[in-house]
C-alpha cells in the first residue's frame, strides 16, 4: 500500500483526501450525473465503489430501502471474489471475519437415518491463495460503502429513491432522462428528474430499468420451493462447523453452511414441489415449516433453534436476458450503449451454488473499468460494446451449471455405488473450479489477444484470471503474491518476465523492453499517456527476475521500474521482484514459464490476463492498446 504519495498525511490511508467533485446533497438532488446505478446491492456497490475512486466522475447510485441492509440475503464469497477484493484493499479484514470452508462433507441415509459417507477438501491446492468464506452479504456491503464515503468523491447513496422509468434520447451530453419516485414513509409516489450519460441497472430481478428497455428475463422454473434460514441453534449433528449436503431417505435434502463469529447457521432446507401456476407463496409457509423439515432432515440429530436471525423462501428457476445493454443487435455497429444490467436484473438461478453474488460483482468489475476509461476520454464509448460480449457468455454459463446441479442436489434418489463418492459429491467435486470462479474464460477479442504465444506462460490463461503466485519484492525483500499489486484503479498491467541471465543490465531483455516503453514514440506507455500524467498512469510495468533478491540491485534496475511521480516526484520502490526461493515456489516453474526465454504478461484492470507475449513484442504491444485506449 503506498500513500504519503503527494505528502505527508497522518491519519487513516484509507481516507482519501477529497477531490473537485464531492457529493453535496445541501441543493437536492443534482440535476445531471455522470451514471446512475439503479441498486445498493453487492453489483451496484461493486461499481460505485470504483468510480467513486475517479475524482472526475460524478455518480450517483439509488435506493428504494431506507439504509443499508444488516442481515440475509447472500453470503457465500468465492476464492475468485476474494482476489477482486484484495484489489480493493478489503480482502485481509473479509478473511478475519469470515468463516473459512476447508472441508464439505455428505450425509447420506443409513444407520437410524442418516450417515456421513465423504469428505472433500473445499478448494482444491494450488487454485488460489485465498480462501472460500462465508459472512453476511452485508458486511460486503460495508466494505464498498467505506470505499465510497472515504473516496475523493465521498459518494454516499440516496436512499428512498428508485428508477421508476428512464428514456434513452439521442441528443445532448445527458440523453437519458430517469424518473425517479421517492419510496420513504410520506413522500411516497413523489417523482424527481435526473440526466444522465450513463445508467446502470442493478435493481435485481424485477429490474425497472431492464422493463425500461424493453428487456425480459427468459427461462423456466423448477416448481420448487426451498427455505433458507440463518438460525442461532443447539444441535448433535457432527457437522455443524462443516459445509455439508444431507439427503434423507424420505423428507428430503438440506445444505449446512457454517457463518462467522462461530455459532451462526445458514440451513437450505428442501420444502414441497409446487404445481404449474403455483407460486411459494400461496402455501402460506413461514420460519416455522423450514425448521420442522431441517428437524426431520437431521433426525436421529436433534435441532433446537435458540433464535431465527432470518430467513426467506424461495423458489428455483434459472433466467437470463436476450442482452444487457439497451443497443438492438442490429445498431452495434453504429451506437454505443447508455443503458447497462448487472446482476440478478440480467441473470437469476437457485442460491445453492454460492454464485450468485459472486457473478454479479464480476459483472460490474467487468464494467467500472470500461465506465472509467470511458468518462475520462481514454477510450471510445464503443468499449462498452464488450461488456455484454464478456458477461452475457459469463452468465448463460453460470445458468446452464445452476440448472443442472440444483437438479442434482434435488434428486430424491441417486445411484450411489458401494466404494465411491455419492454422485452428488463426485458433481461438487468436478465443478470446483466453476464453483471456486474460476472457469470464466473471455474470447479473443480486441481486450483479449490470441494464444499464438501461450506457449511462453501456459499457467497464465489468456482470458482467464490472473493466477497470483509467491515472489519477493526487491526493494524491501518483502514475501508476497505477485497479483496482489494488481488494485481496482483502471490501470493495466505489464508484468515482465526476466530470462536466465537477466539481471537488470544495460542490453538485456528486460532493460532493452523498458527502454522503448520509456522513450519510443511508439511505445503504448508514452503514447496513451497525457501531459502531467505520471509515467504508469494508464500501463503499470513491473517486473520479476529469477536470481534471488541479494543477487539483485535495486539502483541497477532500468529507469522504468523505478520512476519518480506524485507531486513531489518521490520515488516507486515497489515495481520489481524476484523468485521467492525461501518459501519453495517458484514463480516460473509454479506458472509454466519459459526460463531461456522469458515472456510479457498484460492483464486487464479487471486481473484478467490479456496477451502473453515475447519480450521483444514491440508491435504486438503498440497494436494492442491501440486498438482500444485513445
Amino acid at each position: 500500500m503506498q500513500y504519503h504519495r503527494n505528502g505527508f498525511r497522518a491519519g487513516d490511508p484509507d481516507i482519501l483526501a477529497p477531490g473537485p467533485r464531492v457529493q453535496d446533497r445541501s441543493a437536492g438532488l443534482p440535476r445531471d450525473v455522470d451514471v446512475l446505478i439503479a441498486g445498493c446491492g453487492p453489483a451496484g456497490l461493486c461499481l460505485a465503489a470504483q468510480l467513486a475512486l475517479e475524482p472526475g466522475i460524478h455518480t450517483m447510485i439509488v435506493e428504494p430501502k431506507p439504509g443499508p441492509i444488516e442481515k440475509g440475503q447472500a453470503d457465500g464469497i468465492s476464492v475468485r471474489s476474494m482476489e477482486m477484493f484484495g484489489a480493493f484493499g478489503f480482502a485481509e479484514k473479509i478473511s478475519r471475519e469470515a468463516v473459512w470452508i476447508n472441508e464439505t462433507t455428505f450425509w447420506t441415509p443409513g444407520g437410524a437415518g442418516i450417515q456421513r459417507v465423504a469428505r472433500v477438501q473445499d478448494v482444491p491446492d494450488g487454485m488460489s491463495e485465498m480462501p472460500h468464506v462465508l459472512i453476511n452479504q452485508a458486511r460486503i456491503h460495508d466494505m464498498y460503502l467505506d470505499i465510497m464515503k472515504y473516496s475523493p468523491t465521498r459518494l454516499v447513496p440516496d436512499y428512498g429513491l428508485k428508477v421508476a422509468d428512464l428514456v434513452v434520447g439521442t441528443e445532448g451530453e445527458y440523453p437519458v432522462t430517469v424518473t425517479l419516485e421517492h419510496t420513504a414513509p410520506g413522500r411516497e409516489g413523489e417523482t424527481e428528474v435526473v440526466r444522465a450519460k450513463y445508467v446502470v441497472g442493478c435493481d435485481g430481478a424485477r429490474s425497472s430499468v431492464r422493463r425500461a428497455i424493453g428487456g425480459a428475463l427468459h427461462g423456466d422454473a423448477a416448481h420448487h420451493a426451498w427455505g433458507v434460514i440463518d438460525l442461532l441453534a443447539l444441535t448433535d449433528f457432527p457437522d455443524w462447523r462443516m459445509k455439508a449436503f444431507v439427503r434423507s431417505e424420505a423428507e428430503g435434502t438440506l445444505m449446512v453452511l457454517p457463518r462467522e463469529g462461530g455459532h451462526l447457521v445458514r440451513l437450505y432446507v428442501e420444502l414441497d414441489r409446487l404445481g404449474e401456476d403455483e407460486r411459494a407463496a400461496d402455501r402460506g409457509m413461514d420460519e416455522s415449516h423450514i425448521i420442522a423439515k431441517a428437524q426431520r432432515i437431521f433426525a436421529p440429530y436433534a435441532l433446537e433453534v435458540k433464535e431465527v436471525v432470518w430467513w426467506s423462501i424461495y423458489e428455483v428457476g434459472h433466467r437470463l436476458t436476450d442482452k444487457f445493454d439497451d443497443v438492438p443487435e442490429g445498431e452495434v455497429a453504429t451506437r454505443a450503449p447508455r443503458v447497462m444490467l448487472a446482476g440478478d436484473a440480467c441473470h437469476t438461478h437457485s442460491p445453492k451454488a454460492g454464485q450468485g453474488m459472486n457473478v454479479s460483482m464480476g459483472d460490474t468489475f467487468n464494467m467500472g473499468w470500461k465506465l472509467r476509461h470511458v468518462l475520462t476520454g481514454r477510450a471510445a464509448p464503443s468499449l462498452l460494446h464488450s461488456y455484454t460480449e464478456e458477461r452475457r457468455a459469463a452468465a448463460k454459463g453460470l445458468v446452464d451449471f445452476d440448472h443442472e446441479w440444483a437438479r442434482i442436489v434435488g434428486a430424491k434418489t441417486h445411484d450411489d455405488k458401494a466404494g465411491e463418492l455419492p454422485v452428488v459429491a463426485q458433481a461438487f467435486v468436478h465443478n470446483l473450479p466453476f464453483t471456486c470462479g474460476l472457469t470464466i474464460q473471455y474470447a479473443e477479442s480486441a481486450l483479449t489477444g490470441s494464444a499464438a504465444h501461450q506457449a511462453l506462460a501456459p499457467g497464465f490463461d489468456l482470458g482467464k484470471r490472473f493466477h497470483s503466485a509467491p515472489v519477493i519484492r526487491l526493494a524491501d525483500a518483502k514475501p508476497m503474491e505477485l497479483g496482489h499489486c494488481i488494485e481496482a484503479d483502471a490501470r493495466w498491467r505489464i508484468f515482465a518476465f526476466a530470462p536466465e541471465g537477466d539481471v537488470g543490465q544495460p542490453g538485456g531483455a528486460v532493460a532493452a523492453l523498458c527502454a522503448w516503453l520509456e522513450s519510443d514514440p511508439s511505445s503504448p506507455v508514452l503514447r496513451h499517456r497525457r501531459e502531467g500524467d505520471d509515467i504508469d498512469a494508464v500501463i503499470d510495468v513491473r517486473a520479476v527476475f529469477q536470481p534471488g533478491f541479494r543477487e539483485l540491485e535495486y539502483g541497477a534496475m532500468p529507469a522504468l521500474l523505478r520512476p519518480r511521480g506524485g507531486a513531489l516526484g518521490l520515488r516507486d520502490y515497489e515495481k520489481v521482484f524476484c523468485v521467492d526461493h525461501k518459501r519453495g515456489v517458484n514463480i516460473y516453474d509454479a506458472r509454466g514459464i519459459d526460463k531461456a526465454r522469458g515472456c510479457l504478461v498484460v492483464v486487464r484492470p479487471d486481473q484478467y490476463v490479456a496477451q502473453v507475449l515475447p519480450l521483444s513484442a514491440r508491435e504486438e504491444l503498440t497494436a494492442f492498446f491501440g486498438g482500444f485506449l485513445a
